[in-house]
């Protein structure tokens, strides 16, 4: 007499319970929003602009040619940051400025190492007009932010920002040696302002740990 047997149990994994939730898919827009948010992103992105700016002021011997390859690759580097720092806003209407602002550094980066044995004065107009255009656009996306914690701190980033942009377009330089020393000291500048908007941030989420308040503005310097 013959047994019959069981069915064999079906292969592969089991289907998920009638009713159940599936899986949460990590929205790529979430995680970038996540890490805009983070004080320490910002304080990268000052890291990323001071370091070029100590390395500048070091060695101040170095040639057009190294000198422009170190701006550019500031500009790539902070456009990166930049590009995140978007995403970082709630409102989309804030971010138009930022995304503008990201891509004016990336191009000028681009720019600057495509061809790193141009005139002093082709650099000096690259990084003039990617610093006055980024205090403009971080000035006026502070001034139209709701809830902005620490404005005065973002504010004043934003015209150190500009006048620096002014500085290296208006006064001329006639050697690499003067431009070495003026953009490596504006470079040290504006990475300390960034550096306490990073720490000015990282007060305000402590004070909101639940909601968490708006997020700085986009590029800050």
């Amino acid at each position: 007499m013959t047994m019959s047997r069981d069915p064999a149990p079906p292969a592969g994994p089991e289907p998920p319970a009638a009713g159940a939730a599936p899986l949460p898919v990590s929205d790529p827009a979430d995680v970038l929003a996540r890490l805009g948010r983070s004080w320490t992103w910002i304080l990268c992105s000052a890291v990323a602009t001071l370091v070029p700016g100590v390395l500048v002021l070091v060695w101040p011997e170095e040639t057009l040619h190294v000198l422009a390859v170190l701006i550019g690759l500031y500009l790539l580097v902070t456009g990166g940051f930049r590009f995140v720092a978007v995403f970082g806003r709630e409102e989309h209407g804030e971010r138009l400025p930022g995304l503008l602002l990201a891509v004016l550094y990336v191009l000028a980066g681009v720019l600057s190492l495509r061809n790193p044995l141009q005139t002093i004065a082709a650099l000096s107009l690259v990084v003039g007009v990617v610093w006055l255009v980024s205090g403009i656009l971080t000035l006026y996306t502070a001034l139209a932010a709701k809830d902005l914690p620490h404005r005065g701190v973002v504010l004043g980033a934003a015209v150190l920002a500009i006048v620096a942009g002014i500085v290296v377009l208006a006064l001329p330089t006639e050697s690499a040696r003067a431009l070495t020393r003026l953009l490596g000291l504006w470079l040290v500048l504006l990475g300390l302002a960034e550096a306490a908007v990073a720490f000015a941030w990282r007060a305000a989420l402590r004070k909101s740990p639940t909601t968490g308040p708006q997020a700085p503005a986009a590029g800050t310097v």
